[in-house]
């Protein structure tokens, strides 16, 4: 059976400070300067990837749940398209049984990507997120309990795949806020590379100041400091991810 093509990426980790958002932000941000037509759906009631790139919104996620077209919740950031949180998203959680998924919704959108920043836990967000997309990229914080949490979420992909989305599967394992001057950094990501092999991406995004401090200006790293180390990294996933975009 032929796999399908990857077009809805979603970011996923049950666990929170991983770096997700941020690589969703900066990952959709050099996508779109490869020349793609890239839109940032956030799925976390949090919003941080709505106020990280200063946008504010009454309307978003859950209005095109609830049936509003496309083109009136999305809004133009830094060459690619973000389809915001509201705070009634929050509700969503408990009427999703009833609603399209976004694999439904955005169907025919004309984007060549979209990615799906899905909330910190296995919430019925996150499961509508792996539901809809072809892959999933697994942002992995450099510390101790780094390889548990992994192993837990792709037992959970695997249950995805399954039961609802026999399309899913794994584009990647990030490595993120590494800090290579510690051992401890140096053993989490060897540990990585020998379970998950060819799984785990080469591209390593650093601890890096100007990573953290963009959101505070509304901005993506390659607008906010895009000599920095950050935006070298997130450059190098993006033609990375794009690689296996194209192989998968």
């Amino acid at each position: 059976m032929l796999r399908a093509k990857v077009r809805r990426i979603a970011l996923a980790n049950q666990k929170g400070g991983v770096g997700k958002t941020t690589t969703a932000i900066n990952l959709a941000a050099y996508l779109a300067r490869l020349g793609k037509r890239v839109l940032l759906v956030d799925l976390d009631p949090q919003g941080n990837a709505t106020s990280g790139l200063g946008v504010r919104a009454e309307r978003g996620v859950y209005h095109l749940l609830q049936g509003e077209p496309l083109e009136g919740l999305v809004h133009p950031v830094d060459g690619f398209h973000l389809l915001p949180a509201t705070p009634d998203l929050v509700g969503a959680t408990v009427e999703l049984a009833g609603a399209p998924r976004p694999a439904e919704v955005l169907r025919d959108e004309g984007y060549d990507l979209v990615l799906l920043d899905a909330p910190p836990s296995l919430s019925p967000l996150t499961l509508n997120a792996l539901a809809a997309a072809e892959g999933v990229v697994v942002p992995v914080q450099a510390e101790y309990y780094a390889l548990e949490g992994v192993a837990g979420l792709l037992a959970h992909l695997e249950e995805v795949r399954a039961g609802l989305n026999p399309s899913l599967r794994l584009l990647g394992i990030l490595v993120t806020m590494y800090d290579g001057r510690t051992l401890l950094a140096q053993q989490v990501e060897a540990q990585l590379r020998a379970h998950f092999g060819e799984k785990v991406f080469w591209t390593v995004i650093p601890r890096n100041v100007r990573l953290a401090e963009a959101p505070s200006f509304g901005k993506t790293i390659a607008q906010h400091a895009p000599t920095s180390p950050g935006a070298h990294a997130y450059r190098r996933l993006a033609e990375e991810v794009m690689a296996r975009v194209q192989e998968a």
